[in-house]
């Protein structure tokens, strides 16, 4: 498999890992970039992640057979707007969004017609840390990557999305929109908001100093995507909020379950309480190490 030209529309360090691992893999001719900031499509030029700046969205396009979205969620449907007078039948288009089912809604609207050229893509990947200069090519390998097609996604286009993330190394694996929304919102964008809520709960206090002083790597381990990026995450905690508000009732009545144990002083509840989530965790691990995922 090989594309003659990428149109990378946003060089991050989601973007520009995708560029890198696709050169690495010798599977792309030629990578177009452009960036909202245009100090960062030059430098994604400079580090050699790109091979030509584009001025526009829809420039970075122009003449490219396969084309990554990797923008904030938010920003899919203008985006898909700006390109969609140069999208052909032949493309392949996807994005790296960490929400589906706004993102599928978005390029409905946005492609009309040329909805079958798009394949939503979700690689279970990252960094807490953002920006071009953090791109790696290895960032998805050995990573699970979810495609959420739609009714109207071209099946030869769809089998052309699975081979290149194949390709790349990644675990490919296919959900419903709704299905990976419902899904992500307990298993990482709770886990999140949970983290994010944490670091407030303490910096609040006045010995809040004091007490990150004293801090040890469980809690380093427990709050380190607290320091992922704020717009980004804002962006895919408002575009899954009702899924998001149903995992958080289900938190509220686990947190209680804690609290109602230690205000019992019960050795047996909290007991009970922590092997149950010590043995799902431990099980967790296990499977995630046999399918190659790590910890």
């Amino acid at each position: 498999m090989m594309f003659e030209q990428l149109g990378l529309i946003g060089c991050g360090l989601m973007g520009g890992s995708f560029a890198l691992a696709m050169k690495k893999a010798g599977l792309v001719r030629r990578v177009v970039g452009y960036s909202k900031s245009p100090t960062t499509t030059e430098r994604a030029r400079q580090l050699g992640v790109i091979d030509a700046e584009a001025p526009s969205a829809l420039l970075a396009v122009s003449g490219a057979d396969l084309v990554l979205l990797a923008v904030p969620v938010a920003a899919t449907e203008p985006t898909l707007k700006a390109i969609r007078q140069l999208v052909t039948p032949e493309m392949l288009i996807m994005d790296v969004g960490s929400t589906k089912a706004d993102v599928v809604q978005a390029a409905r609207r946005a492609l009309r017609e040329h909805i079958g050229c798009f394949v939503p893509a979700h690689p279970i990947t990252g960094r807490e840390v953002s920006g071009v200069e953090h791109a790696e090519a290895e960032l998805y390998s050995g990573r699970q990557v979810i495609l959420t097609p739609t009714h109207q996604t071209r099946p030869a286009t769809l089998q052309r999305a699975e081979a290149l993330w194949s390709e790349l190394g990644c675990r490919v694996a296919q959900m419903d929109p709704q299905a990976h929304d419902a899904a992500f919102a307990a298993v990482s964008h709770l886990p999140h908001l949970l983290a994010f809520a944490m670091i407030g709960s303490i910096t609040a206090q006045p010995q809040a100093d004091e007490y990150l002083s004293l801090a040890g790597p469980g809690f380093r381990d427990f709050t380190r995507i607290a320091a992922s990026d704020p717009k980004m995450w804002r962006d895919i905690l408002r575009a899954n909020r009702a899924e998001v508000l149903v995992q958080m009732e289900h938190f509220r009545a686990a947190l209680q379950r804690a609290e109602d144990a230690l205000q019992a002083d019960s050795d047996q509840a909290l007991e009970t309480l922590i092997s149950q989530a010590s043995g799902t965790r431990t099980r967790w691990r296990m499977g995630a190490q046999r399918k190659g995922s790590g910890t």
